[in-house]
């Protein structure tokens, strides 16, 4: 499928002479001039120009600049950019000002003037790009803002491109570097020219939308309201409620059974409970997120009456889990789940594809944006049922057949985005450029849908380049493989003695998650299974040897004392999250590679921590002060069932994923794959 145009090119001045017009602009406001190259100097004091190549060790082409009298109609001189990708370029190169910590926030837009040279030929679209220092992040690791200008001619065009497109740039201060970046994918020739004039940064009072602009929700505010404000909303959505509300805080650990089997069991039908009161009885949704307090009294909690898709998609697989589990029978589950089928036909969609977030109450759509990973997850919701419910695969089938996931897909990067903003309209920013994230089972459902290439699993890093060094380590081992007729770097890290390729945090989450429909230790051994041991084996280590915990599970999570945090095993991150809460959702997904280590570490959690409600474990506890966030969030509440219902009943949820079409196009394909050639398959002790 072609790409979609992150935007499409603003032309306030067509061409010039020959009685076309061109849009009036305030000629007064601020106006700072990056370069406009009538000398060699740029008007900002320490602004260096010069070419780039994105890999400096093995340049991927040539730029050849020049500073000339500008083609007519315009006067003075302009800058003439002639590129040549080297023979079978996989990269880019380009042209930048390297900037002296510039602070862009008074401005709202970048203005350039380009053409293309009609004799040496080019590209019609290229690349604009800002980048911004971190803050606490090595020197080479810059946030990056960009976004495509697409209709380049040989006549003389004015571009003015928002700078909230570039939607990777929140903060538009310490700006180090402004490039345009030519790749090989987005260009049919091999060389080519631009010209370019008047860079510069402007005001135009008119900075357009933003990623963060709210959704309005008219029934929502309405019903507000009418029912006299927060308070009352709150009492109004308790009503709603699925089940009933809990008597009393916490479950003191004597409670619960003593063998294994049995607390498994438990744990299994009490998460359960938690995730049928916690969602909304009319629209069979969950509920994202309940908060309590640690006062004791189960009244004073705060419910969150929206839900996420990938909520929506587990609590799919949760309604066949507990069906599996005998914790429901046929009849109810077919009824649960036609109710949540009820809903999602009835939901705006773009595309085909859910928005991100939704009012559980109202069903209005609470977000402008669609994820990839998020619907991917709703996908596998889809999938499972259809497999394991015949009665109702035709309404799976057309929601799952209505999405085309090309739509993420880009092809010069070859990799999947993380989504659409569709107010906009553009892309998000990022991608997904590494395998090892919860992601990648996106990318296998759409390439087993067929649609997107093959070769997008292999352009997936397994590690990054040496070059890289704002990564945690330095791979081993980054050597060229060839696998199923692609061509990829491979590589792994190591940490006391034990090999494994990098998430990009180090936690459970990126991790593990996969397997709550995958079984990658049977479909891909010596690669996805390795991986999954090696970081179960390394996350328990770094927490109880690093970081002194007596428990461990470091994943996202909420953060004791308020708040969300991003938590992990640092060394098993490219980056690497800082260690912090301990969240139970991390140790049963643990279930799914290492059941004896994961069952004696939620006991542990039970018996150290008042962390075990009515409803199973809440979210997360600091073990350095015993803290507990009196959480439930629907999302780590699902991974908790699904991982028990696997573990319980012979990988049931894996075996109903496993059978669909969709993942029987790529599940041969996986196994050719090795990360650590040398390694045995138990290379990674349980103990």
């Amino acid at each position: 499928m072609a790409a979609l145009p992150l935007y499409r090119l603003v032309l306030l001045g067509c061409l010039l002479g020959g009685g076309s017009s061109v849009a009036a602009i305030d000629p007064t406001p601020p106006r700072l001039l990056l370069h406009d190259f009538e000398r060699p100097t740029s008007p900002v004091p320490g602004t260096i120009a010069s070419a780039w190549s994105a890999d400096p060790e093995q340049p991927a082409g040539r730029i050849v600049t020049q500073m000339q009298a500008a083609p007519a109609p315009r006067s003075g001189r302009a800058l003439h950019l002639a590129y040549r990708f080297a023979p079978g370029a996989d990269d880019a190169i380009g042209w930048q000002l390297r900037l002296p910590d510039l602070d862009a926030s008074a401005y709202d837009h970048l203005e350039l003037w380009i053409r293309g040279d009609r004799q040496a030929g080019f590209a019609p679209a290229l690349q604009l790009e800002f980048k911004q220092t971190l803050a606490g992040a090595p020197p080479g690791l810059l946030r990056r803002g960009s976004t495509l200008i697409e209709g380049i001619s040989t006549d003389w065009q004015r571009v003015q491109v928002p700078l909230r497109r570039m939607s990777g740039i929140e903060d538009w201060r310490h700006l180090r570097q402004f490039a345009l970046v030519l790749h090989p994918r987005r260009s049919t020739i091999d060389a080519g020219a631009y010209w370019l004039d008047d860079i510069a940064l402007v005001k135009t009072g008119q900075p357009g939308p933003s990623i963060y602009d709210r959704v309005n929700t008219p029934r929502k505010d309405a019903l507000g309201a009418t029912l006299g404000g927060q308070d009352a909303l709150q009492v109004y959505i308790r009503s709603r409620l699925g089940g009933a509300w809990p008597q009393r805080l916490t479950v003191p650990a004597a409670e619960l059974p003593n063998t294994n089997q049995a607390f498994l069991e438990r744990l299994a039908r009490d998460t359960w409970r938690g995730l049928v009161t916690f969602s909304d009885r009319e629209h069979g949704l969950p509920l994202d997120t309940v908060r309590f307090t640690d006062s004791g009294d189960v009244q004073r909690a705060w419910v969150g009456d929206y839900t996420n898709v990938t909520n929506i998609g587990l609590y799919l697989i949760d309604i066949i889990a507990a069906r599996e589990l005998g914790l429901i029978d046929a009849a109810e589950a077919q009824q649960r789940l036609d109710q949540t089928l009820h809903t999602l036909e009835r939901l705006e969609t773009w595309r085909g594809f859910f928005f991100n977030y939704y009012d559980t109450t109202t069903l209005e759509r609470s977000s402008h944006f669609v994820s990839f990973v998020d619907s991917a997850w709703l996908s596998a919701g889809l999938i499972v049922v259809r497999n394991a419910l015949p009665e109702l695969a035709a309404r799976c089938t057309r929601l799952i057949e209505r999405e085309n996931y090309g739509v993420f897909y880009d092809p010069v990067e070859q990799l999947m985005m993380h989504g659409y903003y569709v107010h906009l309209p553009q892309r998000a920013e990022f991608n997904y450029g590494l395998l090892y994230s919860e992601a990648r089972l996106g990318s296998l459902i759409a390439i087993g849908k067929g649609q997107v290439p093959e070769e997008h699993w292999y352009r997936m890093a397994r590690t990054f380049p040496r070059r890289f060094e704002w990564q945690s380590q330095s791979p081993k081992d980054r050597v060229l493989k060839r696998i199923n007729g692609y061509r990829f770097a491979g590589g792994y890290y190591i940490w006391r003695g034990l090999k494994y390729v990098p998430s990009w945090g180090g936690s459970a989450f990126e991790a593990l998650m996969p397997l709550l429909v995958l079984d990658e230790s049977r479909y891909a051994p010596y690669s996805l299974g390795q991986n999954a041991r090696a970081h179960v084996a390394l996350q328990r280590r770094f927490a109880l040897e690093q970081l002194g915990y007596p428990v461990w599970g470091l994943s996202p999570s909420s953060r004791p004392g308020g708040g969300y945090g991003e938590f992990g095993a640092r060394v098993l991150g490219v980056r690497g999250y800082d260690g912090g809460a301990v969240t139970p959702h991390a140790a049963a997904l643990a279930l799914l590679v290492d059941p004896p280590a994961a069952i004696a570490n939620l006991r542990r959690l039970t018996e150290r921590y008042p962390l075990y409600g009515e409803f199973g474990f809440y979210d997360a506890v600091d073990p350095k002060n015993g803290q507990v966030a009196y959480n439930y969030l629907a999302l780590d509440q699902s991974m908790i069932l699904i991982a028990l219902a696997n573990h319980l009943r012979a990988g049931a949820i894996q075996r109903y994923f496993a059978a669909d079409p969709i993942l029987q196009a790529v599940l041969p394909r996986l196994g050719a794959e090795h990360f650590f050639p040398d390694a045995k398959p138990d290379a990674y002790g349980q103990r």
